[in-house]
């Protein structure tokens, strides 16, 4: 892989930086009684926050009087900054881009303790750094930056971690906090909730309308079903529930190719893609009866709401970013990668996608209508 300059040119630095620095920073000479403040770091996608929020709540338990300040992804911070387990949060906006505005935000505050749960290197670690975090810890650890962590050995890689959930309270542990449940929170605010339900009325969807939930979209096409299949499943739940509706969600990128998929569909889709707030979406999925969806953020957002997820994986592995908790509410359909080597993100046609069939995900969608008693 090419180091760019600017990379090359940072690590260097910090290293010769690193070697003046006379502050005990090893793991064995962190003491919990003298954290005053803390950055939790989790700047990546909305799943991946939401995958922290077990180890922000284990962290509020074991520091009620501790200031806690967030690094979130400033596409997504609104969805996380009214939590109530952190006193702030500061956006990142992704690589390099206001790298040096980022860490003077930060190093006002004099943390004493990092915990990265989630944040892209080599961003990540150096910010904690530069903002003065004393002791800093991260799981996994073997990046290039290993040598500003306090946690430096033993040498621990993503192998073993388990469950994206149970990883981030492995990294919380390190500083002596202990897991209050592996349940993710998200906290909406009742306007949202009032404006959700409103877009719905205006889309004729009656409140106690049965909701069906279509995500075409995910962040990579590699963990994308095919528009087709998503046509063909909405018109036969509706043909099964004619009184039913089907919402298909999305980001305005999103939009056009949900869209589509509702024009396939015909009367009784609803295009939400693109049209309501961040803030509003988990509004709008906690309504909804089941949610069909690949390995996305819109997934986590409905495990976290109480929606059932009917979700897809193949190139993604379940057992590491599916559900949890709460398995008997959902259906996870898993089926095994087909190219060797597989290129994942670099993937341009998901081939082991086409193992899941229309029927499948339709059976599933209804064993979780079997189970909850729903009766369209």
């Amino acid at each position: 892989m090419r180091i760019r300059p600017v990379e090359k040119t940072l690590m260097l630095w910090l290293k010769a930086r690193k070697s003046v620095d006379r502050r005990k920073t090893d793991i064995k000479d962190f003491s919990p009684d003298c954290v005053k403040n803390i950055l939790i770091v989790s700047s990546t996608a909305i799943g991946d926050t939401l995958l922290s929020t077990p180890a922000i709540r284990a962290v509020r338990k074991r520091y009620p009087e501790a200031r806690l300040i967030a690094l979130f992804n400033r596409e997504n911070i609104e969805l996380f900054s009214n939590n109530p387990r952190i006193d702030g949060a500061v956006p990142y906006y992704g690589g390099y881009r206001r790298f040096n505005s980022t860490v003077s935000a930060l190093e006002k505050y004099s943390f004493d303790l990092a915990l990265i749960f989630h944040g892209n290197e080599p961003q990540a670690t150096p910010i904690c750094y530069l903002a003065g975090a004393r002791f800093i810890m991260k799981l996994p650890n073997n990046s290039d930056y290993n040598f500003l962590l306090s946690n430096r050995e033993p040498v621990v890689t993503w192998d073993g971690m388990g469950h994206g959930i149970e990883g981030r309270l492995k990294t919380a542990s390190l500083a002596g906090c202990a897991p209050d449940g592996v349940e993710m929170e998200l906290f909406t605010e009742r306007a949202d909730e009032e404006k959700a339900l409103e877009f719905l009325r205006k889309e004729g969807a009656a409140e106690d309308c049965l909701l069906i939930g279509l995500q075409p979209g995910a962040s990579t096409v590699s963990r994308q079903w095919f528009p087709e299949r998503f046509m063909r499943l909405g018109k036969d739940l509706l043909q099964e529930h004619p009184d039913a509706r089907i919402v298909l969600t999305g980001s305005p990128g999103e939009a056009s190719l949900c869209k589509k998929i509702a024009d396939g569909i015909g009367p009784g889709a609803i295009v939400a893609a693109g049209r309501l707030p961040l803030r509003q979406v988990p509004p709008l999925v906690k309504r909804l009866g089941v949610f069909v969806t690949g390995d996305t953020g819109p997934m986590h957002i409905a495990i976290a709401v109480g929606t059932p997820v009917v979700a897809l994986y193949a190139v993604a592995d379940s057992k590491k970013s599916g559900p949890l908790y709460g398995k008997g509410r959902h259906r996870v359909i898993q089926k095994g990668r087909t190219c060797d080597p597989c290129v994942s993100k670099k993937c341009e046609y998901q081939k082991c996608m086409e193992a899941i069939s229309v029927e499948e995900v339709e059976a599933a969608v209804n064993e979780i209508f079997t189970a909850r008693g729903k009766d369209a």
